[in-house]
């Protein structure tokens, strides 16, 4: 009976957040239209967006068992033992879930492995609240989860962190929109709307910038923040690629390009390179080879934080 209560609790509070979700959007397309503004959503997009949420939601089960077993291990051995609920050890954990998320995302926009899953996220043309949705089925298979695996080892226990990422996603929820212009000196240190619509930007200035959750921080910190442009329009989704709106295409299209450069690459060398490269370079596969690529990466990426 415990566990039936349970079960119904959690699917009661899930389905609260889904008619919440979908309140918001639709108040932000009421208000855009209310402010004559029509090119702020593609409906057809945003029933994309939606139809991959719905999908993602399935998936969710197979993703949360990719995860479990090692965040248990490591949690079994954890390096300290402490209350993960005390007030000091929420506040490290909120930093250290926002260092750790900066980095997942920067390094999810250098390695085409991993670009394979968020690019997904990047698709929509239009900056709305149902793009916020639009998440990728493969990000735990893209390895996103061992980012924040030394979080656990250190001794913060697994639904504590998992707890936290939630809250870092609610929070972004919010930020995809262009109804909001500015929210004054917050800008210094959330990411907010507008540091947001450059992160989702395919102009040129505002390609991998902005990797922050919630904060802002990292980002001014290793020189990957930036502003908008003053003399350019944003445009939104892929850099060079086209409007897409069949689910199954955006969410395994650029797993297909992926295995067609792989089948076509000439050495195993270049078959890895496809993998590890940068998502601009991966398509030319490299007699380099894959260890180099990855070194020469990730020195582009430490050392020079502004690339």
């Amino acid at each position: 009976m415990q566990g039936l209560r349970g079960l119904y609790g959690h699917h009661t509070a899930q389905s609260i957040v889904i008619f919440a979700a979908l309140g918001f959007m639709g108040l932000e397309y009421f208000l855009s239209r209310l402010a004559h503004r029509a090119d702020t959503h593609d409906l057809a997009e945003s029933a994309s967006s939606l139809s991959i949420a719905i999908g993602r939601h399935f998936v969710h089960a197979f993703e949360a068992g990719i995860v479990a077993l090692p965040y248990a291990f490591a949690y079994e051995h954890r390096l300290l033992q402490f209350s993960s609920t005390s007030a000091p050890a929420l506040v490290a954990l909120f930093f250290a879930t926002e260092f750790a998320y900066y980095w997942q995302h920067r390094l999810a926009h250098r390695i085409r492995w991993m670009w394979a899953s968020h690019a997904v996220h990047h698709s929509p043309t239009k900056m709305n609240l149902t793009a916020a949705v639009r998440l990728s089925w493969t990000a735990n298979i893209s390895g996103s989860f061992l980012f924040f695996l030394p979080l656990v080892l250190i001794g913060f226990h697994p639904f504590a962190v998992i707890g936290m990422l939630g809250l870092n996603l609610f929070y972004q929820f919010f930020i995809h929109t262009e109804l909001v212009r500015s929210l004054g000196p917050l800008e210094w240190v959330l990411n907010t709307p507008a540091h947001h619509r450059v992160h989702h930007a395919s102009n040129g200035p505002c390609l991998n910038k902005n990797f922050g959750g919630i904060l802002i921080i990292f980002d001014r910190l290793f020189g990957s923040f930036a502003e908008a442009p003053m003399d350019e329009v944003l445009r939104y989704g892929l850099a060079g690629g086209a409007r897409a709106r069949n689910p199954l295409g955006i969410v395994f299209g650029e797993w297909v390009a992926i295995a067609r450069d792989i089948a076509a690459a000439p050495s195993l060398s270049a078959k890895l390179h496809c993998l590890v490269a940068a998502p601009q370079v991966s398509k030319a596969p490299s007699a380099k080879g894959a260890v180099r690529a990855v070194i020469e990466n990730a020195a582009v990426t430490l050392i020079y934080p502004g690339e």
